[in-house]
């Protein structure tokens, strides 16, 4: 049985447990040493580990580890600029002895996929645009086998089992409140954004079906899930017979969603249906990310810094 999760774990701990190997590497240190540097996950969350001024006899046992593995590590909970770290002692690949539970090791999305799936399958068929309605209908239905378990990030933000689907699916229930407020936005544009914007991810990123990223695809890396997202609605507008205009317009709103050159979008939103899918985005990335970290901090206390908030300290509240 797992005794140490990692949204458990607090500075000074030492302990010894099984993990699941997501990075690892042996790098070389300012001191010309090599180091193990490791990227460790359990069902609760991630950390780094260090094994430092790695011997040269340990180098066979070490290669063998792979992403994906899971290994035994005897470590002290440490801090480095506000973040939890193991600093490890002793690690070694497991074996079938051990039996490991794989439910301990794999983060998933807390909704099952299957009716995740279909809750936006029904979101699609509802609109009432039928250039719209065709062409999300027809991208999730070509991508349903791999929305069952991909991830929408390699890391931060719904970097889990079924994580894509959680991500559009709570950026759906959103947008139809928002459109309750601001009647002037064409709904059914704003939920075939929402529904397309990330949906090249699935290409972007390698994934195994345990929804465990291993890096980025080759088109991925030249081109990102931005630029891929545009190419597939060009390809799917004309097949489809889709107007130019609203074919460019879904375009820009891919293109503009992460709203800065600096996060990949050389254009920002030229309408208001493009400017509220940035902030649908961003609202369900930051509350996931906010969830995450006040998830395993004491009440009263402050968090790890989370990085992708500016490296704040978030502050978790006693009960009122």
């Amino acid at each position: 049985m797992k005794e140490f999760y990692i949204g458990q774990l607090r500075t000074d701990d030492e302990i010894q447990d099984f993990f699941m190997v997501k990075t690892i590497a042996i790098k070389i240190g300012s001191n010309k040493k090599q180091y193990l540097d490791l990227f460790l996950c359990d069902k609760t969350g991630e950390i780094t580990g260090k094994k430092w001024d790695v011997s040269d006899p340990e180098l066979p046992a070490l290669n063998e580890i792979a992403d994906g593995d899971f290994v035994k590590v005897k470590a002290n909970v440490t801090e480095w600029n506000g973040m939890r770290q193991l600093r490890v002692q002793k690690i070694r690949k497991s074996v079938p002895e051990d039996h490991l539970e794989l439910a301990d090791y794999i983060k998933a999305a807390p909704e099952k996929a299957d009716d995740m799936y279909l809750f936006l399958l029904e979101k699609a068929e509802g609109m009432t645009d039928h250039d719209l309605r065709s062409l999300c209908v027809r991208v999730l239905e070509d991508n349903q086998e791999k929305l069952m378990y991909y991830p929408a990030a390699a890391k931060n933000h719904h970097a889990e089992l079924s994580g894509l689907l959680y991500h559009v699916k709570r950026m759906l229930m959103t947008a139809e409140r928002v459109c309750e407020v601001y009647t002037n936005l064409n709904k059914d544009l704003v939920m075939a954004g929402v529904i397309l914007h990330d949906m090249e991810k699935i290409n972007e990123i390698e994934a195994d079906t345990l929804g465990m990223a291993s890096g980025y695809s080759f088109e991925g890396q030249m081109l990102g899930h931005l630029i891929q997202g545009i190419k597939t609605i060009d390809r799917l507008a004309e097949e489809l017979g889709i107007g130019k205009e609203k074919a460019v317009m879904l375009e820009h709103m891919i293109l503009s969603h992460h709203y800065e050159p600096e996060f990949g979008s050389p254009k920002k939103p030229l309408f208001p249906e493009a400017e509220i899918l940035h902030y649908l985005d961003m609202i369900d990335a930051r509350m996931y990310d906010m969830h995450e970290a006040l998830e395993s901090t004491t009440e009263g206390d402050f968090s790890d810094r989370v990085w992708t908030l500016d490296n704040r300290r978030l502050y978790k509240p006693t009960s009122f």
